[in-house]
């Protein structure tokens, strides 16, 4: 029975190792053969540069200009200081922050720049990628090094209490999930909870229910707490957020509910800290049928109601009275990175860690997949539009989902062979984590770096494609200066283009 066991782990995790690999090498060359068939972007030639210095008597322009023509005067094009636009009784007061956008006449030359730290001290001529002009985020280019350190931190800590905070209405469903529990808190609900249509709703539904209401707030409360952090991009908002909702899901939804049920049932639980991987064996396995609720309630109801839409539907229809006329008649819907991507990794995670302690759960898991595939096929070809272009950088994320819930996977296989007295099972165990590791690092020095920048061999290759249409280059550079002006001060583009409206990426001709 042990061996059985111990050959479906490791079968199990060798099919998935070679399937994240394929997958890597595929994502990894979708990436390149996006960049390769690409027009010039803005966003490919510029850098951001922040906490310029300012001298006495000098001007933040004159200071970028000199500092880069001296330095990089071979690559150095052009630039563009950031303005903050204040507006006081119809009056726009524009002030330069100490912020700008420098392009350069190559992708090479960017890159150098992009790389290299400018400045003996860390803390000025600090660099980084320029997004695409519509994906930039306005608000926070006014603030300093420190500022940004110190609301890093803040966030770090707010998360951390929001987290601790959620633990509150997880403690409330398992309750729910307890009638036991209920009865000795609230004897005067022993009649009603003796029905059987209350208890099974009680039991059943109710809970997962509850923890999607609370849920359905953590996506814009994780957004926020990253739009504060200092990220000069959408994307990168979006992407942090994603990551805060997907490491509040695991812990409040799975281990906070498995903690819980065993405290409800056992207070000594969090008295004995080293029993924690035995006490997780008995733990997760119990709460099965908890999350075959919530795969049914959360998963199979959400997916099937993204057909309909029914929310923002009534939403635009509420709004709509209220809104001022304008004339666009549609702006198609995005996609919600912050909240879809964790939810279905979530998944990913039950399915990885049940599949040898709870194997009923998978047809569960397999009807969510199936059917969002089918779903979310149709939103991304007839509903959703991308407002930028993420080129692949989610995958990372997906990619250290999965590697950490192989790694969970033999925790809790240790921990149910260790309470089986299965010593040689378990010291059999060991080998796989490391294997897990050790892939994981291999994938880190292989793959991700083509998510973090193209090569130099890349770079140049593109450059000399582009240098063959000096005409087309021309034409581009003229109207790199200002592609990245502040929409407060730039003119306003009332065009009707039906190609802008259905696809809003920021076409080459438009450069």
């Amino acid at each position: 029975m042990r061996t059985r066991k111990i050959t479906e782990i490791t079968n199990f995790e060798l099919v998935l190792i070679v399937l994240i690999v394929q997958e890597y090498k595929y994502i990894s060359s979708k990436r390149i053969a996006y960049f390769d068939s690409s027009k010039p972007q803005p966003h490919q030639f510029t850098i951001l540069v922040h906490s310029i210095p300012v001298s006495a008597g000098g001007s933040i322009s004159n200071n970028v200009q000199s500092f880069f023509m001296e330095y990089h005067p071979t690559t150095y094009l052009s630039h563009l200081v950031v303005q903050k636009t204040y507006i006081f009784s119809n009056l726009a007061m524009r002030k330069e922050v100490q912020a700008a956008f420098v392009s350069f006449k190559s992708r090479y030359g960017a890159a150098m720049a992009l790389h290299l730290q400018q400045s003996d001290d860390p803390t000025e001529w600090v660099t980084e990628q320029a997004p695409e002009p519509h994906d930039v985020y306005w608000p926070f280019f006014s603030s300093s090094f420190m500022l940004k350190w110190i609301l890093n931190l803040v966030v770090i800590v707010a998360y951390v209490l929001l987290t601790i905070l959620f633990f509150i209405p997880v403690l409330i469903v398992q309750g729910l999930n307890n009638l036991s529990q209920l009865e000795v808190l609230f004897p005067f609900l022993t009649s009603i909870l003796k029905i059987t249509f209350v208890s099974q709703v009680v039991t059943g539904y109710l809970p997962n229910l509850l923890l999607q209401l609370f849920l359905k707030m953590t996506p814009p409360v994780m957004k926020f707490l990253s739009s504060i952090q200092g990220f000069i991009s959408h994307s990168e908002i979006m992407r942090s957020a994603c990551m805060k909702v997907l490491v509040l899901m695991v812990w409040n939804i799975f281990f906070a509910n498995v903690f819980s049920g065993s405290v409800l049932n056992q207070l000594s639980f969090v008295l004995e800290p080293k029993n924690y991987p035995a006490r997780l064996a008995v733990a997760v396995p119990a709460q099965a049928s908890f999350f075959i609720a919530y795969v049914v309630t959360s998963g199979w109801a959400s997916t099937s109601s993204e057909l309909f839409r029914l929310i923002p539907l009534i939403w635009s229809l509420l709004r709509k009275p209220f809104s001022e006329p304008t004339t666009d008649e549609f702006e198609a819907p995005s996609f919600s990175y912050h909240w879809d991507i964790p939810r279905v990794l979530f998944f990913c995670l039950l399915g990885i860690i049940y599949f040898f302690l709870a194997p009923l759960i998978l047809p569960f898991l397999l009807v969510y997949f199936c059917l969002g595939y089918i779903i979310y096929r149709n939103q991304f070809i007839n509903v959703y539009a991308p407002k930028y272009e993420t080129g692949g950088k989610y995958w990372p994320i997906v990619h250290n989902s999965i590697i950490f819930s192989l790694v969970l996977m033999h925790a809790l296989a240790v921990g149910i062979f260790t309470l089986k007295r299965l010593s040689l099972a378990s010291s059999l165990m060991f080998p796989l984590p490391v294997m897990t590791l050790l892939f994981n690092a291999y994938c880190r020095k292989r793959f991700l770096p083509i998510f973090t920048a193209f090569s130099a061999q890349r770079l140049i290759k593109k450059d000399i494609d582009d240098s063959s249409d000096p005409e087309l280059m021309a034409e581009f550079f003229s109207k790199l200066v200002i592609a990245y002006q502040e929409p407060a001060s730039s003119p306003l583009d009332h065009s009707t283009n039906c190609d802008s409206e259905t696809y809003p990426l920021l076409s080459s001709t438009q450069f």
